[in-house]
């Protein structure tokens, strides 16, 4: 959710930022799921809440600027199973304002903790609701569903997470493309205290169609604080190899609040 309205709704997602993002055994220890695109393989405890939310200020070739804010709300539902809410605040760029954004909602249901190759397995379908502006930038004014498929695997005290994901749109193909996709590769580890750091990389190959764009291929990187087991804190950049990315610096934070039910 990191390279504008059209790009982000190819697939919700935020990332981990902690090296330490295997599924916990604290229940009340947050589990990141952001700021890099990527998302990992585990999930909140059964009946715990968290929230997610940062901001991200986007510069493009032609000096215009956008701004975003996405927001993840996540619920334990089963040990293997969380709902993910996805609300979101757009500036379209060269836009003045903020208008709410479109709204997605996600099951996330790890299938397996140790397969070969694999380790953590998790699929995500997600469904996206049109009920932010087009006329601002905000929406796509399209029903997208998507799913992603999530590998973790721990290497030492560093964690890899890959995604592979695919995204189907309603429409004509005049506000966003029809089909995209998604990979990911994102690494996350300790650094000294309370930082650590996360670097990924990850591209949305090119789409076609009245929306189509060239593939983007990025690179993102920066420190994480961890104030307490469940608050954790994000910035850093995302910094553009090859297609549209716009130049990005993002921030924000994790909080695993309580166990609700």
């Amino acid at each position: 959710m990191r390279v504008g309205v059209a790009a982000v709704s190819a697939l919700w997602l935020c990332a981990c930022p902690i090296g330490a993002r295997s599924q916990t055994q604290d229940p009340h220890a947050a589990q990141p799921e952001r700021p890099t695109v990527a998302t990992h393989a585990g999930t909140v405890a059964p009946g715990w809440l968290e929230i997610e939310a940062g901001g991200e200020t986007d510069r493009y070739n032609n000096d215009s600027h956008g701004f975003n804010v996405p927001i993840t709300v996540k619920f334990g539902l089963a040990s293997n199973v969380q709902l993910s809410l996805f609300p979101s605040a757009n500036q379209a760029p060269g836009g003045s304002s903020l208008h709410p954004g479109d709204f997605g909602v996600g099951v996330k249901w790890r299938v397996a903790n140790d397969l070969p190759i694999l380790r953590r397995f998790a699929l995500l379908p997600i469904i996206k609701l049109p009920t932010g502006s087009s006329a601002s930038g905000a929406g796509t004014g399209t029903v997208d569903g998507s799913i992603i498929l999530i590998s973790s695997n721990n290497f030492g005290p560093v964690e890899l997470d890959v995604n592979l994901g695919y995204t189907k749109r309603s429409g004509d193909g005049t506000a966003a493309p029809k089909n995209a996709t998604l990979w990911t590769a994102s690494f996350g580890g300790p650094g000294v205290g309370p930082v650590g750091w996360t670097a990924e990389t990850y591209g949305y190959p090119g789409t076609s169609g009245p929306a189509g764009k060239a593939p983007i291929v990025a690179i993102l990187f920066g420190p994480t604080y961890t104030a307490e087991p469940w608050l954790v804190f994000d910035l850093g950049v995302i910094e553009p190899v090859a297609g549209p990315q716009p130049r990005a610096v993002y921030f924000g934070g994790t909080w695993n609040i309580a166990r609700v039910l």
